[in-house]
């Protein structure tokens, strides 16, 4: 899953949603260095990621992909679903998207301090440019296609894909709808494990 999922499925608490954000660039047992609660979040990210990898429904989207994009159909998809949760964010929370990212975005400034370089980083990119919002419109996906296929420097083609997600909409906004249902049991059940650790 992308960056809108992983701060959805982390609950009321900040602190673990700012852990479940920052995942991606914490190695190994670093994570130990940070607060529990932000040790929670990252562990939150790691088996979220791992139970999506393995999700035969996932599989199907990322099958789609997988002879044009190869190795990258995953990350294409993670995109995708994205798309489709800010999409029909009304379904899955009772606070307006945009009420909801600008909230993110206050607490990402108010715990800069704990943030990794390469967050602190990227952040007032992600802020000018609304990154979280604009992932509801195909137009604002199209556009992150497109900087992770320069981050790849051209390699991926992943701006393409926008071709296969206009192709297979229903397809993909079915199978991600399918899915992230388990996925929010399973990331509910799994973060009372981690706070009882």
């Amino acid at each position: 899953m992308n960056y809108l999922a992983h701060i959805y499925l982390s609950g009321e608490n900040d602190l673990v949603t700012i852990g479940n954000f920052i995942a991606d660039s914490i190695k190994g047992k670093d994570y130990k260095k940070y607060s529990k609660d932000i040790q929670t979040g990252i562990l939150l990210h790691r088996n979220i990621d791992t139970y999506t990898d393995a999700h035969k429904t996932v599989r199907l989207s990322t099958k789609r992909l997988h002879e044009k994009y190869g190795h990258y159909s995953g990350v294409i998809v993670d995109i995708l679903y994205d798309h489709f949760l800010a999409k029909n964010w009304s379904k899955y929370s009772t606070v307006p998207l945009d009420e909801y990212v600008s909230a993110f975005y206050d607490s990402l400034e108010e715990h800069y301090n704990v943030l990794p370089l390469r967050i602190q980083k990227i952040m007032p990119y992600m802020m000018a440019d609304n990154w979280l919002l604009s992932y509801a419109s195909i137009r604002g996906i199209s556009r992150v296609l497109d900087g992770m296929n320069r981050r790849t420097k051209n390699r991926s083609g992943m701006n393409e894909a926008i071709v296969e997600l206009k192709e297979f909409y229903k397809e993909f906004e079915d199978e991600f709808t399918a899915f992230f249902n388990e996925l929010i049991t399973f990331s509910k059940q799994k973060l009372k494990e981690l706070n009882k650790a």
